[in-house]
């Protein structure tokens, strides 16, 4: 499908808040409420967008949307949660990172950071630390998955296995109502489950736009998490069991 100038734009601005609404929509361009409802339509059976009650969403599906295109999604606000996120970190501390474009926004923030052993099974991530002299980086092994670098499989958990660190920052492809984690990848998602095990503390890394996704494969709840590091407000109920669970959350704006 070509979109045209406007639903190109309707669809970065899914993308950047994980759901369109019509009359806002309407307002901004300056056209009809049915005018937009059909861009929607067409952006729907194009499978770009899932359609919602009075808007959209992005699509629910199966496979994840390419890394490349990930990377560009709400940038801004990946780099305010990677910088509140980094900040927690003290020099002189082990810590896991796992696969995703907001925990390589995190490895950007602690080049700054000394004498840090991290462990990662993402390639990016252990680029991106190599520019470090100051940090020791650690390669889990695994099956490669070229989309996004990412070392996955049986050798990956086995390699997590073999360590006990002080600090995790993950990330997760969706996270929904209950408070679940999910992903699309069974493979990777049994490593990230050995890294919540073998993490003394776990912090997750996830702006807005994951609470509007979903993904078939559980990697663990939100009472796991020690902390939570995202761009805006939770939904009531979930702040309700964040509470509950002790999990704290930390809101960085972008």
């Amino acid at each position: 499908m070509a979109l045209n100038l406007r639903q190109s734009e309707i669809l970065d601005l899914a993308r950047a808040d994980g759901r369109v609404l019509v009359e806002d929509l309407a307002a901004r361009f300056g056209v009809t409420l049915q005018t937009i409802r059909r861009d929607l339509t067409d952006l729907a059976d194009a499978g770009r967008l899932e359609r919602v009650h009075g808007g959209a969403v992005l699509h629910a599906r199966v496979a994840n949307i390419g890394y490349a295109e990930r990377r560009q999604m709400n940038a801004g606000a990946k780099a305010a949660i990677a910088r509140a996120c980094a900040a927690r970190i003290p020099d002189n501390s082990s810590l896991f990172l796992n696969i995703g474009t907001t925990t390589e926004a995190v490895a950007r923030e602690l080049l700054g950071h000394r004498n840090l052993t991290i462990v990662t099974n993402n390639l990016n991530i252990a680029n991106i630390l190599a520019e470090s002299e100051s940090c020791d980086v650690i390669v889990a092994g695994g099956v490669l998955r070229r989309s996004d670098g990412g070392l996955v499989g049986d050798l990956a958990k086995e390699a997590i296995e073999a360590f006990k660190v002080d600090h995790a920052i993950i990330g997760t492809s969706a996270l929904d109502a209950d408070g679940d984690l999910l992903d699309f990848d069974s493979q990777e998602v049994r490593v990230s489950r050995a890294i919540i095990r073998q993490a003394r503390r776990t912090f997750l890394v996830a702006d807005h736009t994951k609470l509007a996704r979903a993904a078939p494969v559980r990697i663990a709840s939100l009472s796991e998490i020690d902390t939570l590091f995202t761009d805006r407000r939770l939904p009531a109920e979930m702040a309700r069991k964040c509470a509950e669970w002790g999990t704290g959350v930390v809101v960085s704006s972008g």
